[in-house]
């Protein structure tokens, strides 16, 4: 028999918030350690937390964005546990009465789309950040007290690929609601992974937890060792145990923490210096109203108004500032053939527009070329002005030092040569120069049709329409074997 996972994450957000959760320290990343703190996030007595209130908006956003039960009622509650980064010796978070409940998050497998349903989505407090090195150990306190949205998922995904999607649809989620910058590297998402095996269809096996994954490889990785690890133990007859893991990437191993604790092990109690969090009718009908398009629906939209096929409007729709600005092109798509341009225009955003983006190390926010120019740049290609190679050349044009395409085109001579004149003087010229080539065409090496094809559209620059030269190309050869 095989093996199965059973995998649930806990996705934790960093907030898009100027302040910290519960004072008015700043939540800027790269500051001088230690110096975005104050009192209450350094956990000094006397001090008293106070909400902020955008941190809550935001969790409520993400909440009804998944479909999730916002209540109007949560509680805050300490949670007890002992480490250097967290100064107050407990972290403020939700426990048995959290902010939503319920939701759930769409992913696409091999078989489809699927739901991964969540557990629970609670406000909370970062805790600060501790440096290793030989020698000794260093606290940064500045991101003590940051606010972060925890995303418990149930236990629904079934291999590290289901897992590695869900974590970047969440990620894309808070994203494009603006909940959070999502920025990995610097930490603003991270997971907890839970991982089990067992026999398809028997019940859950014990699980390991693996903390502080940020990347979307490392928690395939991750899940891929532990499952491994798992199945090893088990068939190898020993009794695995409820443990806390990390994954250490140079090794590529988990190394183990310490015994899984259990809710009873944190000692949960309610907060006392906060009262209950009351959301009122106003706040969640606000939140409502200015939540945006979500990207399922984009998609779907995208896909029924023009025609683009599934996998583009997927890809388009996966940041939200290049959604809008794919969206501010379409609007310039005037006249006919709107659907034939629309797929165009889609394969240059998805082909150069993100070449460049990623080449350049820019945010699809920042994107530097003009709407007007790449929708001139496609109805030149479309209309079979400039072949697709001189649009390339366009394109980086644009980008670089924008303009008008049609003005480029003109000014470097670039326009596509349809006429058969020139067009027939150079695939007679490409035919004299290569004897050996014609004699082994001519004695049925058909496929070096391709070498003579590339050597006339050479001979042109790039300018000449290429299916003019293979009607041209093809009859002179024809002639020649008849």
């Amino acid at each position: 028999m095989t093996w199965e996972a059973v995998i649930g994450l806990e996705i934790h957000a960093q907030l898009k918030t100027a302040s910290k959760m519960f004072c008015g320290c700043a939540t800027t990343y790269g500051a001088e350690p230690n110096r975005q703190t104050c009192p209450v996030c350094l956990g000094l007595p006397g001090s008293l937390p106070a909400v902020n209130r955008r941190a809550v908006e935001l969790a409520a956003t993400l909440g009804l964005a998944v479909g999730a039960d916002v209540h109007r009622r949560s509680v805050f509650a300490r949670k007890n546990y002992f480490y250097p980064d967290l100064p107050k010796g407990y972290q403020i978070s939700q426990s048995e009465h959290p902010l939503c409940t319920g939701g759930a998050v769409s992913i696409a497998t091999d078989a489809g789309a699927k739901d991964v349903r969540l557990e629970r989505i609670h406000l909370e407090e970062d805790a600060g950040k501790s440096s290793h090195a030989a020698g000794g150990s260093l606290v940064d306190l500045n991101r003590a007290g940051t606010p972060l949205v925890e995303i418990v998922s149930r236990p629904d995904m079934r291999s590290p690929d289901e897992a590695i999607a869900y974590m970047k649809a969440v990620h894309g989620l808070v994203r494009w609601l603006g909940v959070s910058d999502g920025n990995m590297e610097e930490g603003s998402l991270r997971c907890d992974a839970n991982v089990s095996v067992r026999r398809p269809g028997e019940p859950f096996g014990v699980r390991t937890e693996l903390k502080n994954i940020n990347s979307f490889r490392y928690v395939g990785q991750a899940i891929r060792y532990e499952m491994k690890r798992q199945i090893a133990a088990l068939e190898a007859g020993e009794v695995l145990r409820q443990e806390t893991r990390t994954w250490d990437p140079p090794s590529g191993t988990s190394v183990f923490l310490r015994t899984k604790e259990t809710s009873e092990d944190y000692r949960y109690f309610p907060e006392p210096d906060l009262p209950p969090l009351r959301l009122d009718d106003a706040l969640l009908d606000a939140v409502e109203a200015a939540l945006p398009e979500l990207p399922g629906a984009r998609a779907d939209r995208l896909v029924d108004d023009l025609g683009l096929p599934p996998y583009d409007a997927g890809v388009l729709t996966a940041d939200r500032a290049l959604a809008d600005w794919f969206e501010a092109c379409v609007t310039g798509l005037q006249g006919p053939d709107r659907e034939a341009r629309a797929k165009l225009l889609s394969n240059w955003t998805m082909g150069e527009v993100l070449r460049r983006l990623k080449e350049d190390g820019i945010e699809p926010a920042d994107l530097p070329l003009d709407v007007a120019g790449l929708v001139r740049l496609v109805d030149l290609v479309h209309g079979k002005a400039i072949s697709h190679p001189i649009a390339k050349q366009v394109f980086d044009v644009l980008w670089t030092e924008g303009g008008d395409p049609e003005a480029i085109v003109d000014a470097r001579g670039w326009r596509q040569v349809s006429d058969a004149g020139p067009i027939d003087d150079a695939v007679r010229a490409v035919i004299a120069d290569h004897p050996a080539e014609l004699e082994r065409y001519l004695g049925g090496k058909k496929k070096l049709f391709g070498f003579f094809m590339g050597r006339t559209m050479g001979r042109l620059e790039g300018k000449a329409n290429p299916k003019v030269v293979t009607e041209r190309l093809r009859a002179a050869l024809s002639d020649l074997e008849s």
